[in-house]
């Protein structure tokens, strides 16, 4: 059994290229290899960050998708066994029968820990990808529990909840924000979920989106590190582009779910009075 520890964080934003595995393998551990450098333990990459992220159709992501043991999950392992760290990064996954999954590994010096695929799939996702039905995992590691989600399944509170309720200290979740328009000084309301997210559950949460413009679409750009009162530790950036945010986390502190002497978030829930309806009416 681990206890949680003090630990330094990287969310590494950065800008893949559509369709370049190579370039983006390489991007990759460049990023990780300086996050190293700086100290991180724990490393979070983008969403889909080993493809690319806007395909120009199923066929064209079925070309780039990768298994489990493909390549670029390879590297991953090296590089955590070598650098001694926890890497969570987005792929585009092939399942069996030519399904494919937009994933998230979670990687330590033992190896693939854990494969999440994305439960709630964001605009033309649903026309690529299959929707993954699995709880997200939460995996005991060295630095403390981890689990992961991917983008869009950070605005479904109930989703969020469970690896909260599974013991997570810290939730990893890779993104890729497309950018909107918003009320002028107003921060990205992606943003604000994480920082909800964060304080409700009473747990740290490292976003990391991406940059640059794909086929037409620019970002974000909102990587963001918060604390289990729900606020920024690092991030977000006031400008764009490729960066690294760095947090030193005392994840012990997302073990105490007090909020006050007489209310704890976890024990006070009364999930029997909610009455949750799985229909949309």
């Amino acid at each position: 059994m681990n206890t949680a520890k003090n630990i330094r964080v990287a969310c590494c934003q950065l800008a893949p290229k559509i369709g370049d595995l190579a370039y983006n393998r390489t991007l990759t551990e460049r990023a990780i290899r300086s996050a190293a450098l700086q100290g991180a333990q724990v490393v979070v990459l983008p969403e889909l960050v080993q493809s690319g992220y806007l395909f120009a159709d199923r066929a064209e992501a079925l070309a780039l998708a990768e298994t489990a043991e493909g390549p670029t999950l390879r590297l991953w392992q090296a590089l955590a066994s070598d650098l001694n760290m926890v890497i969570v990064g987005g792929f585009c996954e092939r399942l069996a029968g030519d399904e494919l999954a937009n994933s998230a590994a979670l990687i330590d010096t033992r190896g693939l820990r854990a494969v999440y695929r994305k439960a709630h799939l964001w605009d033309a996702e649903k026309e690529v990808f299959t929707a993954g039905t699995a709880a997200p995992p939460v995996i005991e590691t060295v630095h403390g529990r981890i689990g992961m989600l991917i983008c869009y399944d950070l605005e479904f509170p109930e989703w969020v909840r469970l690896p909260a309720l599974a013991g997570a200290d810290l939730l990893c979740a890779p993104v890729n924000w497309p950018d909107g328009p918003r009320p002028q000084s107003e921060r990205p309301a992606e943003v604000l979920r994480v920082q909800a997210n964060a304080s409700v559950n009473r747990m740290f949460i490292a976003a990391c989106d991406r940059h640059g413009v794909e086929r037409g679409v620019s970002w974000v750009q909102g990587s963001v590190i918060v604390d289990a009162d729900g606020y920024p530790v690092a991030g977000p950036a006031e400008q764009g582009g490729e960066q690294m945010l760095l947090a030193n986390l005392n994840l012990a502190e997302a073990r105490n779910k007090r909020i006050s002497e007489r209310n704890d978030l976890h024990r006070d829930r009364r999930p029997q009075l909610y009455g949750l309806s799985s229909e949309v009416k």
